[in-house]
């Protein structure tokens, strides 16, 4: 069967039906919708290390969250969320993010955990795991000349540490799987889960993707010049812009619950949106640099809107990867130029502009925006834009937020090695 190309014996329509979100711009869906709708950002000054001297100075950071050492008794997170100290002891600081996460999204789909063992549900999960923890473990093990070692160092800290706490945790019994695919990680986590339910391999899948927000996750891009050194909170994130000089980062949490529209219904479940549709596509060209002309990301978008059965003139809305480094914006508008033709104008901003770049979970994050901008019937603004590049002429990118309700919505992400990922979106008939 032909990439992009839907399966004749997929009947089910996956749909979401619940939202979590721990984000820099709020901490459930009435905050980010705010947020998103009024265009703030969620950036503050930061000194990362103690060091004056590191040139990167502004984050995305996630209020009402605190991990001061490696300890769990030392972590602090928001009341509402009760976090046994045996399910502690196996988190990292994503970790915590995601468990919080999860239970929004739970909450909002109507689902209690009890609902979850039974085998019809599964869990794909996103995230590079925890370079704070790691560091800690792997230093201890050396002080011990490996004598000593925490038993949970690893579950704690490798990538896989959201699927093995978070399935245990909820006594998933279905599918669970980590994915790691750079910034487009949650992205294969939603397409592959919208996969399992269009085939019936199972009813309902929680989508996870969860970022630490700390020196050792974010500083690292420093050394490639992917992060910004503008010290202004309010432009050091401009998508699109022509003095964009990188992104910013950020952490957190996203999560949704995608089912059987035919499970939702028969439960009385709210309907937030349907996934239509996915495509992903490989640049095959660089280690760490998007194609130049943009070609896998061209190529995922055709495959995704193949497989929605949407053509490109029916897509309103396009959340862009648009993480604001110089080469990737540039790139991802290229792509957009070559798809969106035949006067195919579709409007487009990058939410980046306002949370920052979350990394793994960045994908799913936009998704569920875009799921945001359906159920809410607006959409996004370009925040911070002054002075597109020249790229972008041609392209709709509004200044602020539409009170415009998209049908169909396309959902871009891009990660290390070339991995382009995008889903189609769209109202629920």
């Amino acid at each position: 069967m032909a990439a992009g190309t839907r399966n004749p014996r997929a009947a089910a329509t996956p749909v979401v039906t619940g939202l979590g979100f721990i984000t820099s711009i709020g901490n459930d869906r009435a905050a980010v919708l705010r947020s998103l709708r009024e265009l703030r950002h969620g950036f503050e000054p930061v000194e990362f290390l103690g060091n004056p001297n590191v040139p990167v100075s502004v984050a995305g950071t996630v209020k009402g969250f605190a991990f001061p050492s490696p300890h769990g008794r030392d972590w602090v997170w928001p009341g509402a969320y009760a976090i046994e100290r045996e399910v502690l002891r196996g988190l990292a600081p994503h970790g915590v993010y995601a468990f919080c996460a999860l239970q929004q999204a739970l909450a909002d789909a109507g689902l209690a955990a009890d609902e979850l063992a039974d085998g019809t549900t599964g869990l794909f999960c996103a995230s590079t795991g925890s370079p704070f923890l790691l560091t800690h473990h792997v230093n201890q093990l050396y002080a011990a000349r490996g004598e000593r070692s925490d038993p949970m160092a690893i579950l704690s800290s490798v990538a896989g540490t959201l699927n093995f706490n978070l399935a245990a945790h909820f006594r998933i019994a279905g599918a669970v799987c980590g994915f790691v695919s750079a910034c487009a990680s949650s992205s294969h986590a939603l397409g592959y889960a919208m996969d399992e339910i269009q085939l019936g391999r199972q009813r309902r899948m929680l989508v996870v993707g969860a970022e630490d927000m700390n020196a050792e996750s974010i500083l690292p891009f420093a050394a490639l010049r992917g992060l910004s050194t503008n010290p202004d909170p309010a432009t050091a994130s401009r998508p699109f812009d022509r003095r964009r000089d990188g992104f910013v980062g950020t952490g957190g949490a996203v999560a949704l619950v995608v089912e059987d529209a035919a499970l939702a219904r028969a439960r009385g479940a709210e309907i937030h949106a349907e996934l239509a549709g996915w495509g992903q596509a490989g640049d095959g060209h660089s280690v760490a640099a998007s194609h130049p002309d943009g070609a896998g990301l061209r190529e995922a978008m055709r495959r995704a809107l193949a497989d929605a059965q949407v053509a490109a003139a029916d897509v309103d809305y396009v959340s862009a990867h648009a993480t604001s480094t110089p080469t990737g914006d540039r790139s991802e508008a290229l792509a957009l130029h070559a798809v969106f033709t035949g006067g195919a104008r579709p409007r487009v901003s990058g939410t980046k502009a306002l949370t920052g770049h979350g990394l793994s979970l960045a994908g799913a994050l936009g998704a569920a925006f875009c799921v945001l901008a359906i159920r809410e019937g607006f959409i996004p603004g370009a925040a911070h834009l002054e002075e597109p590049d020249p790229v972008c002429a041609g392209l709709d990118l509004p200044r602020v937020s539409l009170d415009e309700a998209p049908r169909v919505v396309l959902n871009n992400s891009s990660g290390f090695g070339g991995s382009n990922v995008c889903h189609v979106l769209r109202r629920a008939g």
